[in-house]
């Protein structure tokens, strides 16, 4: 195995330190199981499981989703981040934490671990203002308006799935069925199922997908014009990280100062090595050149051969 297939392979194991793909799929079950138990809990102290099921809604998930009446959501603005780590079906956590595997598995090869986090925080962002947008603008939905909620990470998914997409278009999943299909085209069909099924059923689930995905498009097209939106998070992430970091360098002291020239450990020094061929090599270019042509290693390998009788 080629050491870049060594280092790749070493980076995206599960226990990496860092892994942002990991953690955020773990967030997600962790909520998910936490949620689950308080639902459980609500199901065996009620009289009946509609009773449950509607405690568990008033009392738990209505702080958890996003509501998309802006008078609603003025009272509880943080549901504007726990919506997007939020699950209550099993087959819809199952779904996208599959998806966000996979493709979040190829945007870290592509890119490193940095990119991943703030790529999906902007794309459930995106979506959860077009959801609210949607319900609040368009007139066939202002009827839902009062109980319509979103919750769920298919919004930051997308945004994940269209950057990978525009990295490395005509790569492959799923080899065994004929060769694998490549991403555009799999990205392509996500987008035309939201497309055509807004009418039907979840229609601001499918407008938040859609903006998620343009939020990742919007991404690489910044990107590649030299804009990394992901660095302002990442600034923030360190600084909190080191906060109470005792290693950190202390403000105003230069590195080498502080780290390197205060190191009790004796810097790596180059040892010569020395043959009877290289000897033979420098005597016969001071016998052509004179000694004076001599650099400072080979002056030190003759003086070192003196000492050691070669």
């Amino acid at each position: 195995m080629r050491y870049y297939e060594q280092r790749n392979r070493k980076r995206l194991t599960v226990g990496h330190s860092g892994n942002s793909l990991i953690i955020l799929i773990a967030i997600n079950l962790v909520v998910f199981v936490t949620l689950a138990l308080i639902n459980l809990f609500y199901f065996f102290g009620a009289d009946s499981a509609a009773g449950a099921n509607a405690g568990f809604q008033e009392d738990i998930l209505n702080w958890v989703m996003l509501p998309a009446s802006f008078d609603v959501f003025i009272t509880r603005p943080w549901t504007l981040f726990t919506y997007m780590i939020a699950h209550t079906d099993v087959w819809h956590i199952i779904a996208n934490m599959l998806w966000l595997w996979a493709f979040g598995y190829i945007l870290q090869d592509l890119s490193g671990y940095r990119k991943l986090i703030p790529i999906f925080i902007y794309g459930a962002l995106a979506g959860a203002v077009a959801f609210m947008a949607a319900y609040n603008f368009l007139p066939p939905l202002k009827d839902a308006l009062p109980y319509s909620k979103l919750l769920g990470a298919s919004a930051g998914v997308m945004a994940v799935a269209v950057c990978v997409t525009i990295m490395a278009p005509d790569y492959r999943i799923f080899p065994m069925l004929n060769g694998g299909i490549p991403l555009w085209a799999l990205t392509i069909i996500f987008i035309i199922i939201d497309l055509a099924t807004i009418p039907k059923n979840n229609t601001g689930g499918h407008v938040a997908h859609l903006a998620g995905a343009g939020m990742g498009l919007l991404f690489m097209f910044f990107l590649k014009k030299g804009y990394d939106w992901s660095t302002w998070m990442n600034n923030v992430y360190d600084w909190m990280n080191n906060l109470f970091n005792p290693d950190k360098p202390t403000k105003g002291k230069n590195f080498k100062e502080q780290l390197f020239y205060n190191s009790k450990v004796q810097p790596f020094k180059k040892s010569l090595n020395i043959t009877q061929q290289r000897v033979d090599e420098i005597l016969d270019k001071i016998g052509q050149k004179g000694y004076s042509s001599l650099n400072d290693d080979e002056k030190e390998i003759l003086k070192r051969a003196s000492k050691e009788d070669l």
